[in-house]
């Protein structure tokens, strides 16, 4: 397998959270979709949902992209605080894990203070001001 990239839902603020994670861990959007780039005859798109995202990429490292879309009004709201999966982000270092940690959980809530783990790593998780659940890890032993 190459790789597992994560996909997000949003309510309408998809293109503010990928400003926001871009600004933490840098690089370029590969491509951004909105649904009006979509629409026609056969897929008739609202005026109101018309620059809502349908696709957003960021390359995270050499074989990952996080991606996410805005939810259509008409498929109803996703429920941004029962996200049921966390996205795990493993660091080359400890100042780069810091760096991840503070810089997403700007504004959101701490789960688990970054720190030193009981197995031997130095990790953190919370929720970022999205709702979106994170972990970040260093393992010094990979």
């Amino acid at each position: 397998m190459r790789a597992i990239n994560p996909w997000i839902n949003f309510n309408g603020n998809a293109q503010e959270a990928f400003n926001f994670y871009k600004s933490v861990f840098g690089g370029e959007f590969t491509k951004i979709i909105r649904f009006k780039d979509l629409a026609g005859p056969e897929f008739q798109v609202a005026e109101s949902e018309e620059n809502k995202i349908m696709y957003i990429g960021l390359p995270l490292g050499k074989n990952n992209v996080l991606i996410a879309n805005d939810v259509p009004e008409f498929a109803g709201r996703v429920n941004e605080n029962e996200n049921r999966s966390k996205i795990y982000t493993s660091t080359e270092s400890r100042e780069e894990a810091d760096k991840i940690f503070n810089g997403l959980s700007a504004g959101g809530e701490v789960e688990g203070p970054i720190g030193d783990s009981p197995w031997g790593t130095y990790a953190g998780m919370f929720r970022d001001k999205y709702g979106i659940e994170w972990i970040v890890e260093f393992d010094p032993q990979s």
